[in-house]
């Protein structure tokens, strides 16, 4: 089958952002000051990838949206301003520092009336959730080995016709030799798994690390 694959240039991917993000200055700040963090920076998502998520919770119309790792917060603002003056979006986050300077940057945002943040193990606040309200959108960028549990409790809380998204689905091309990497090897099986289930539709697309997109039947 011939390719139809474009290489992704440097050049080609500030096109992109140029013509399909609509960065503004805010987001723009909390991406150069998460940029100066040094190497860890590589967690955040780039403006591409949150122009994608803000369009794709405004496509289900969500009222209720769930993001599983929320570092900085840029991606939370993406999300979060999507939703209407009365949405709700809940943020898991393990981390106290990263949580704070989430909140901190959802403050400049002026959404911390629609957007809360929840310091503890994900897996636990996911579990602790009523099925009502459901979840409409669903944004999943944490550890890797979780990401199956967190697959199944936010099915369990989606209603049908929700979206969830989840990040870093390549690893780096990780995912074709996986060898012994935990990661590696929990995001191969779960690519596995997503592709064979019937309860779903999918996508993966070649954005960023790699994102798969799935909808609840």
């Amino acid at each position: 089958m011939r390719s139809k694959y474009t290489e992704l240039t440097p050049e080609l991917y500030e096109y992109i952002v140029a013509h399909g993000s609509r960065q503004d200055e805010l987001l723009a700040a909390v991406e150069r000051e998460t940029e100066e963090l040094g190497g860890i920076a590589v967690m955040q998502i780039g403006p591409d990838e949150g122009a994608l998520l803000a369009l794709l919770a405004r496509t289900v119309d969500a009222r209720f949206a769930v993001e599983v790792g929320t570092f900085t917060g840029y991606s939370a603002i993406c999300v979060g301003r999507a939703l209407p003056e009365d949405g709700r979006l809940l943020c898991c986050e393990i981390s106290e520092d990263w949580a704070a300077t989430a909140q901190a940057n959802l403050e400049r945002a002026g959404l911390t009336d629609r957007v809360e943040i929840r310091v503890a193990p994900a897996i636990e606040t996911l579990r602790s959730l009523p099925a009502d309200p459901p979840v409409d959108f669903a944004f999943v960028d944490a550890d890797k080995p979780g990401y199956s549990d967190y697959y199944e409790e936010l099915l369990r809380l989606m209603r049908p016709g929700a979206l969830m998204v989840l990040d870093n689905v390549l690893l780096g091309g990780r995912v074709l030799d996986p060898g012994d990497d935990e990661s590696a090897l929990a995001m191969y099986a779960l690519n596995e798994r997503i592709a064979a289930d019937e309860r779903v539709d999918c996508t993966m697309l070649g954005v960023a690390d790699g994102i798969t997109i799935v909808r609840k039947r």
